[in-house]
């Protein structure tokens, strides 16, 4: 299992990851001797970056995740996150250190090796939002006393929210790491997008991150699940430009028409990059995972890049569909939901 260093952090992480998220679900809603089979195989591939949150389950996820680590013991780089809830606003480092003693009881863990924020970075909208200022001026200085305590070693950010506030909270670079939206669907967090371009633009915010010494972190480069939940309205437009760029994709290519595919792939490409965390979703979806980290990138990579040019002239007329990255520089790792 090839290994790369998450940015400043120095730790050396598997270009393959392990997340335990809820929309594969075994780490939530699996058998206990699936969740210690599934986590087991990993090991024994190599993979040593395992990735969870109290979010996931509402608790469950880091619960199964620590019985199985105190079952193995194996040597490994683990992360979970924190939410800022309305709560929390009278005393925001109190409420980021109750969420972390609380995710570290049921880890079994007296620290954890990143601590991430989970919001999104903006100043309204849904899900929780914290503006720029916030978390520079209360969350940071909060996530500084706990690793002063030794509670954690490094703390990060989702780079989810509104691209200027994004860009702010990266070029303050006090930030070890950063979880990246990227897949071929919207690869804006490391290449320029066409015109009218039918997805947030984060402006090359993974490129930004990486110039300045941030461990990045690819997140959705399945699209979140999409091709799993196809019938889910949010789900509805990226799927249809999945399946467009499936069908167009010449013979041999692998993508085929559905987000997994293309977006693994499109992940993989990219020589920069770290790897990807897989969400398992059920016994046996484990076995030959390994596989995935060495598709055939060069041949793989000639077909996007030609389907990617086609996408980019339709969308400079106006009819997007796709644009190919072109930079490698970007991401250490990934994380598949």
């Amino acid at each position: 299992m090839e290994q790369r260093v998450l940015g400043r952090t120095g730790a050396a992480i598997s270009v393959l990851g392990f997340g335990c998220g809820a929309v594969g679900g075994l780490m939530v809603r699996g058998a206990p001797a699936d969740q210690e089979r599934a986590v087991g195989r990993a090991l024994e591939s190599g993979i040593n970056y395992f990735d969870t949150a109290p979010s996931y389950g509402n608790g469950a996820s880091e619960e199964n995740l620590g019985r199985v680590l105190k079952s193995l013991k194996p040597e490994i780089f683990l992360s979970t996150k924190f939410t800022v809830l309305p709560e929390h606003r009278k005393n925001l480092a109190e409420g980021i250190a109750r969420s972390l003693e609380q995710s570290l009881s049921r880890l079994g863990r007296d620290h954890v090796d990143l601590l991430q924020l989970h919001n999104r970075i903006a100043s309204s909208g849904s899900d929780r939002p914290v503006d720029a200022a916030t978390v520079l001026q209360q969350v940071v200085p909060a996530l500084e006393d706990l690793r002063r305590q030794g509670k954690i070693r490094f703390f990060g950010i989702t780079a989810l929210g509104d691209t200027p506030a994004l860009h702010q909270v990266v070029d303050a670079g006090v930030f070890d790491t950063a979880q990246i939206c990227h897949n071929l669907l919207n690869p804006s967090a490391t290449a320029a997008l066409p015109a009218n371009f039918p997805a947030q633009d984060f402006e090359r915010l993974a490129v930004r991150a990486h110039a300045g010494g941030m461990g990045t972190i690819g997140i959705r480069v399945l699209a979140g699940g999409a091709e799993r939940a196809r019938d889910a309205p949010s789900h509805r437009r990226p799927l249809r430009r999945a399946d467009r760029l499936g069908a167009g994709l010449p013979h041999g290519c692998g993508a085929g028409p559905c987000v997994p595919g293309a977006g693994g792939r499109g992940i993989r490409a990219q020589p920069d990059r770290g790897g990807a965390a897989l969400r398992f979703r059920k016994r046996g979806h484990d076995d030959g995972a390994g596989g995935h980290v060495d598709p055939r990138p060069a041949r793989d990579r000639d077909c996007l890049r030609q389907q990617g040019a086609a996408d980019a002239r339709r969308a400079r007329r106006g009819n997007a569909a796709l644009a190919q990255p072109r930079g490698r520089a970007g991401l250490n790792m990934a994380i598949c939901h």
